[in-house]
This record gives C-alpha cells, sequence and structure tokens, in this order.
C-alpha cells in the first residue's frame, strides 16, 4: 500500500480546536439534494486515471440518491498534509479516504465520526465486513471510525518454471522455503529479492515475521515492546535471507520500494518474492504470464502462527462536523456496497473488504482464492496504537540500516538487533512523554 506516516502529535493537538469548531447536522434532516465533497486517495495509474474511474462511479450514486458528489483526487505525497490541515481548521470535506494503518492515530483526534450502532446500522451493519479488515478502523474496544474499502495482502510469489528445473515444490514452512530458495540461487539467478532499503517494507515483514512467532510491538495500554526476544527472532529470520543464507542479493539493500524487487520477478532474475496482491500489473508489464508463476502463504517457521500478511489497504472515514451527515453515511454504504466494490476491483487490483465477495482483481482463479483467503484467514493489523506510525519509522530505518550493514560484509548479531530495537523503541518512549 502507498502510504506516508502521519504526524500524530499534530494531529492530536488540534483536537480541542476541532471540537470547538464542529457542528454536525442532525440525523434527521433529508440528504436528497445535497452535495458532498470526497477526497480520494491515488490509486491508480495517475490522478487523472483515478478520476476517470470513479466518475461514473460517483455518478451513479448521484442518480440513486440524487446526492452530488464533488471529487478530489489527493496524491499520496500531499495527503497526510491536507488530512492535518483539515483536522486542525476544521474545515475539511465531507467524507476521504486513509491508510487503514492510520485510523488509530486519527481516531485520536477526536475529527472524525464514529461509526456507533446507530450509524454502522446506515451503512449496513458490521456484518458485511471481513473481520479482520474492519479491526483495522480504530483503536481496540471503542467504536472505529473508519470502515474498510480497498483490500491488499501480501502472498509469496514464486515462478513455475524455476521450482519444477530446481525440483522444489511451493514451500509450506518457513525452513522448506529457506530451502528451496538455497537450491534456487546459483551464479545467474538469486532464490529471493527483497526491498530492502524500504523503510515501509521491512518494517511489514518484522512485523509479520514477529506475528507467527506470537511477538507484539505495543502492550495494552500503548506502550512500546520492541525489544522483545520474539521480535528480535522474528528479524533476524528476515535478515538471514541475505546474511547467513545467502539467497538474497545484497544489492538489494538498495532496493528502496517494492517494484524493484516485483521487476526481478518478471524478468526471472530471481525465483521468489513476497508482494501484496497489486503487483500483478507491474509483473505483467513486464512481459510474464500469469499462469507462469503461483502464489502462496508467506510461510511461517514449524509450529509458529499462520499469519502470512498485516491487513493492508484504503479506510473511508467521515468528518464529524459534516453538515452532511445523512448523505456521508449513504456514499459510505454505496461505496461499500457488493456492486461497487466488484466495479473497483479490477482498475485499482484490490482485494474485496466485503464477506463472501470473490475477488475481480485477476482472472487467474487459484491465485484470487489464495489471496482472499490469505486477507481473511491469515491476517493481523498492524498495531492499532496512536504510535503505531512511530513504530513504522524507527524500526523500519532501522532495518534498513542492519541490511546495509550485511551488504557492505558486517554481521548483525541477536544483540545488535535488540539494540536498535532497544534504541527505537526509547525514541517512541520520549515521543510519548515516557
Amino acid at each position: 500500500m502507498r502510504k506516508r506516516a502521519i504526524a500524530v502529535a499534530a494531529l492530536a493537538a488540534a483536537v480541542s480546536l476541532v471540537v470547538a469548531g464542529c457542528s454536525s447536522s442532525g440525523s434527521g434532516s433529508s440528504s436528497s439534494g445535497a452535495t458532498l465533497t470526497y477526497w480520494a486517495s491515488n490509486q491508480g495509474t495517475s490522478l487523472d486515471n483515478d478520476k476517470q474511474v470513479l466518475t461514473p462511479v460517483l455518478d451513479d450514486f448521484t442518480k440513486q440518491t440524487g446526492i452530488k458528489v464533488k471529487l478530489e483526487v489527493i496524491g499520496w505525497n500531499d495527503l497526510q498534509t491536507r488530512i492535518q490541515t483539515a483536522v486542525t481548521s476544521g474545515q475539511g470535506p465531507d467524507v476521504l479516504n486513509i491508510g487503514n494503518t492510520w485510523a488509530a492515530s486519527l481516531q485520536a483526534t477526536g475529527a472524525f465520526l464514529p461509526f456507533d450502532d446507530a450509524n454502522m446500522k446506515a451503512i449496513g451493519g458490521s456484518d458485511k465486513f471481513v473481520k479482520a479488515a474492519l479491526d483495522t478502523g480504530g483503536a481496540e474496544g471503542k467504536p472505529v471510525t473508519s470502515v474498510p474499502l480497498y483490500g491488499l495482502a501480501y502472498g509469496l510469489y514464486y515462478n513455475k518454471k524455476m521450482f519444477t528445473d530446481a525440483g522444489v515444490q511451493p514451500p509450506t514452512t518457513w525452513e522448506e522455503l529457506v530451502a528451496a530458495a538455497k537450491k534456487l540461487t546459483n551464479g545467474s539467478q538469486y532464490g529471493f529479492a527483497l526491498a530492502a532499503g524500504s523503510y515501509t517494507e521491512n518494517v511489514h515483514f518484522a512485523f509479520i515475521n514477529s506475528a507467527q512467532n506470537g511477538g507484539e510491538w505495543f502492550d495494552k495500554k500503548g506502550n512500546p515492546t520492541f525489544d522483545s526476544q520474539a521480535n528480535i527472532d522474528g528479524i533476524k529470520r528476515y535478515l538471514d535471507l541475505m546474511q547467513s543464507d545467502k539467497v538474497v542479493n545484497p544489492s538489494n539493500a538498495q532496493y528502496d520500494n517494492g517494484v524493484q524487487a516485483v521487476n526481478d520477478f518478471a524478468t526471472g532474475k530471481v525465483a521468489m518474492i513476497l508482494s501484496q496482491n497489486n503487483a500483478d500489473a507491474s509483473i505483467v508489464a513486464n512481459g510474464m504470464k500469469n499462469d507462469q508463476y503461483g502464489v502462496v502463504p508467506f510461510p511461517a517457521p514449524e509450529g509458529g502462527k499462520d499469519i502470512a500478511t498485516f491487513i493492508a489497504g484504503i479506510n473511508l472515514s467521515i468528518f464529524k462536523n459534516t453538515k452532511q451527515k445523512d448523505a456521508a453515511l449513504k456514499f459510505v454504504k454505496y461505496m461499500t456496497s457488493e456492486d461497487v466494490q466488484t466495479t473497483l476491483g479490477k482498475p485499482y487490483a484490490s482485494l474485496p473488504v466485503l464477506n463472501d465477495a470473490k475477488p475481480v482483481f485477476t482472472d487467474n482463479a487459484e491465485e484470487a482464492a489464495t489471496f482472499q483467503k490469505i486477507y481473511n484467514d491469515m491476517s493481523k493489523p498492524l498495531p492499532l496504537v496512536p504510535a503505531e506510525d512511530q513504530f513504522e519509522n524507527t524500526v523500519g530505518k532501522a532495518m534498513n540500516d542492519m541490511f546495509a550493514k550485511i551488504a557492505t560484509g558486517s554481521t548483525v548479531s541477536d544483540a545488535d538487533i535488540k539494540a536498535a530495537l532497544k534504541n527505537a523503541q526509547d525514541q517512541v518512549k520520549q515521543s510519548l512523554g515516557g
């Protein structure tokens, strides 16, 4: 998922101003003839492409309800600043997209409408959503202030011909994955490619590998617990793909986004990658057909927990001070309907966030079913705490540094990982006033 960290401190400082400036319309007011402002995040190939994709969908909503929608598509480089400004000023859109990992941070500002029992009923009820996806909507134990719109999940892509030629099967455990990767690493290719210079990709796999160990990054009070043994072991396992297993090209330490690893896979330089399902477009664009690769869940070590992804994707929120609450709720219900999910699932290569809905991002039925199973049944949300963005920044960048050391021939030990995580933890504690 393309996303940026939210500056929690700046947002939280704005709460009193927002609350003072809010004046939501009564829920009984008529919504027909209303005009909503909708901020959509960039999901397509360009801002103009998003407008082309979304405009007919929004026009259909207007035909059905009489409610007009003023669309603005915002790029990810600008979205966090725009949201901060809207929260601070109280002058925002009625409805907007957020990266789902921002949910708890934004919820803490008090600027967004809680989907309490009545509001959740108005959009079709919580039971329509995949539970793991809905769990990303805010902090545990509180009514969510966002609901899922577009789903994404990680899968282990593998080159079928390379596997057949090497006489190996798709791995079902971490141990099998490493063994296969070693067999598939030779003078002309590597078993694996990683975006080892991307702090967001690195922190995603720190989280997933730790979760397979039963690890957590924050306690129930939202305090960081970064330097636990489960977290250290999870990161060490991931680093060792380059360090001791030597199945990843050390040059991958310079790969600062996932597309570079995807391109290596699609052009036959590596046999496996870990990527989200929207990698399909890049793979096909490089000339690899979807019957030439397979996808299986990212495997856990023997005896580990079957967690193969965090819940990635985009959520919808309503500003609490909207004067068009009824219309906004109707719009959220519409955007999260089965018909719209199907319409947008193909151009945005997203997974449906609704129970029993079928993915349409690929015509490869086996791949679609695998990703939907991963998303529905083998996933866990990133930490649902206001300091989640700081976790991503500190731990992800620490991993960048560790991969860089490995790439230059240095060794990263358990003690080195513990020290790096302790440093990251101290930074977060300090920012929280601890």
